[in-house]
């Protein structure tokens, strides 16, 4: 494992990360939402520097950047990626799945006394919670 090198460009970038923090805490919050997607991109690849085990030679090469951090980042950014149709999937899996569950609601056509007469109290009441539910929601 090349660990010599890896460590020190984990090191030097955590501090690098430190020291965009320590800046970005010290400006206006209208500034800080300029800066939030950038500040986590850099965490993924800090979390990603901690498994990654790069040859000495690249380690050093990235390790000779005063900012190799940024530089990453500045990689990263420049590159067409698929976020935005991850973003999209997870929309319409997530609105599928609400729709399913939608789908197995208790629904019972009836009133009480019915439900009583065929001992579908219990299948009544689900259906009647989950009425209450939807209306409080929409309220």
């Amino acid at each position: 494992m090349n660990t010599d090198k890896n460590t020190a460009l984990y090191e030097k970038m955590a501090a690098e990360q430190d020291k965009f923090r320590d800046w970005l805490k010290s400006q206006p919050p209208e500034e800080i939402l300029k800066h939030t997607y950038e500040y986590t991109v850099r965490e993924d690849i800090l979390m990603a520097m901690e498994e990654l085990d790069l040859p000495q030679s690249r380690a050093a090469a990235l390790l000779a950047s005063p900012s190799p951090l940024a530089d990453v980042y500045k990689e990263f950014s420049d590159r067409e990626t698929s976020y935005m149709d991850v973003v999209r999937d997870s929309i319409e899996q997530r609105a599928e799945a609400a729709l399913d569950a939608q789908r197995e609601l208790p629904l019972y056509r009836h009133d009480a006394a019915y439900a009583r007469e065929q001992g579908d109290l219990d299948l009544y009441r689900a259906s009647r919670r989950a009425n209450i539910a939807c209306k409080e929601a929409i309220e």
